[in-house]
């Protein structure tokens, strides 16, 4: 029993966070991870409950409570394994994943009153170990079935699949309109959250183990989804979603009002040393500009916390809602906070204005929340008193993203999708309207989290392989 207890007499603890004003200088993650001793030290408070919630709330439902003890106990290299065993990227998962909604959330101990076992912290802490350590084994392929599979987007759910379907044996062609693998993981989200070496080295394990990149490839542009088809056995359509939400208010055309991701991208490019022009003019550029971020996710809170690393003279963030009811992270919240962002809380830009074509206002609206609306949050209404002015000279739309017209843009018009947008797929064999073509992640679910990208990877890469062994049978006995 005193084991199960430890959680009392030990102290929740995080790694140590630099100093606010030292890494809004750089785009550094903002911790290091723990020391050997300080790992094994919180991995020891978890209780080992006997319903581990923090599993549960996992949609992977990683074996947590078992590689915590493992850590606890210094055999970390079996805590690498068991981690490594149902997860492609827990590293990375360890870095972004909004534990406090899900696994520390939903932490017994959190419950208690005692503060959560650090679970992300230590999970970042073991895959990079294993990394260092050389654990982390190469991709090896199964033996070759014959059969090829193409993978359209190299974000987390179409590296997850790749990653199973070359396990199993299958040939993987992955095509991405970017130059770089990776998706949102690469050039959406930033440095100072995800360092890219650590996501460039999950592609590079990838690539040595003979998963074929495509980089710069675009369906409907190098080649249409139909021709796809008929190069390989089957298809995963896996591209995200990356429509920016519009705004419709007046002044929205004015220069300086961008989207959210074009600003994080150009960002991220500069990070990699590429020449990107619209940063280099100021366009994507903070420096020296009063910003504005419109949103209340996580998408909003990485564009604050960049425009801060760029030089920004003030940044705001307007949301519609209050603090309480924000559906970013508020570990997010607090490190902006800590940083110099301002957050104005009950405000919606009610318009844009500016002069010769350049914005540098926006008039704001103070809401106040009214009756609950159908999803059961209390509607933001706009409160009297008038709109106020404030200055700003680059606004930054972080509202929300919507799937891009796939049928049109792929000359698919057959491809089935819902009323969202997003591609329609059977619940069970998460294939779509056309044989053979699957589909998972964000294209499927809309805008949601990387963790449950990997999740759809995993799980689509099975249907897959069921397909693909009952497509061969069917043709030998054909033959």
């Amino acid at each position: 029993m005193a084991d199960m207890l430890k959680f009392v007499e030990r102290a929740q603890s995080y790694p140590a966070k630099r100093g606010a004003a030292d890494r809004a200088d750089d785009f550094r993650e903002i911790a290091e991870r723990y020391a050997t001793p300080a790992a094994e030290d919180q991995a020891g408070r978890c209780s080992q409950c006997g319903v581990p919630y923090c599993s549960v709330h996992c949609p992977l439902h990683n074996h947590i409570p078992d590689w915590l003890r493992l850590t606890a106990e210094g055999r970390l290299r079996e805590a690498y394994e068991l981690s490594n065993a149902t997860s492609t990227m827990p590293e990375i998962c360890g870095r972004i994943c909004p534990q406090d909604r899900l696994c520390e959330g939903n932490c017994v101990i959190e419950f208690s009153g005692h503060g959560a076992v650090t679970i992300g912290s230590v999970e970042k802490f073991i895959t990079d170990t294993a990394w260092e350590e050389g654990w982390v084994e190469p991709l090896v392929p199964g033996p070759a079935r014959g059969q090829s599979v193409g993978v359209i987007g190299a974000g987390p759910a179409g590296l997850t699949a790749a990653e199973y379907l070359r396990g199993h044996g299958y040939e993987v062609h992955v095509y991405d309109r970017h130059d770089r693998a990776g998706g949102l993981l690469t050039y959406g989200i930033p440095g100072f959250k995800l360092e890219k070496p650590v996501v460039m080295r999950r592609v590079e394990r990838l690539k040595a183990g003979g998963i074929v990149f495509h980089e710069g490839f675009e369906v409907g542009r190098d080649a249409t989804l139909d021709e796809l088809r008929a190069r390989h056995d089957s298809l995963l359509i896996a591209t995200g979603v990356y429509q920016a939400r519009a705004i419709d208010l007046a002044g929205n055309d004015l220069a300086g009002v961008v989207p959210a991701l074009d600003f994080l991208t150009a960002s991220n490019r500069k990070g990699f040393g590429d020449h990107v022009p619209a940063f280099e003019d100021g366009s994507l550029n903070a420096a020296g500009r009063d910003v504005v971020v419109i949103g209340g996710g996580d998408t909003a809170m990485d564009c604050v916390r960049t425009a801060i690393r760029q030089g920004a003279t003030s940044v705001k963030c307007f949301y519609r809602r209050d603090r309480a009811n924000m559906p970013g992270s508020q570990r997010e919240v607090a490190n902006a906070e800590e940083e110099g962002v301002e957050f104005v809380w009950l405000a919606a830009p009610a318009k844009f204005t500016g002069a010769e074509g350049k914005v540098s206002a926006v008039e704001v609206n103070r809401m106040r929340l009214g009756a609950p609306d159908a999803s059961g949050r209390r509607a933001p209404e706009v409160a009297p008193g008038g709109a106020e002015t404030m200055a700003a000279d680059l606004v930054i739309k972080a509202l929300g993203f919507d799937a891009e017209e796939l049928p049109l843009l792929w000359d698919a018009p057959e491809l089935g999708v819902t009323r969202w947008g997003t591609v329609l797929v059977d619940s069970k064999t998460l294939m779509t309207s056309l044989d053979g073509v699957f589909a998972a992640g964000d294209i499927v679910r809309g805008a949601s989290l990387v963790v449950w990208a990997i999740r759809d990877g995993r799980d689509v890469a099975a249907t897959m392989h069921q397909y693909l062994r009952a497509k061969a049978k069917s043709e030998k006995v054909a033959a």
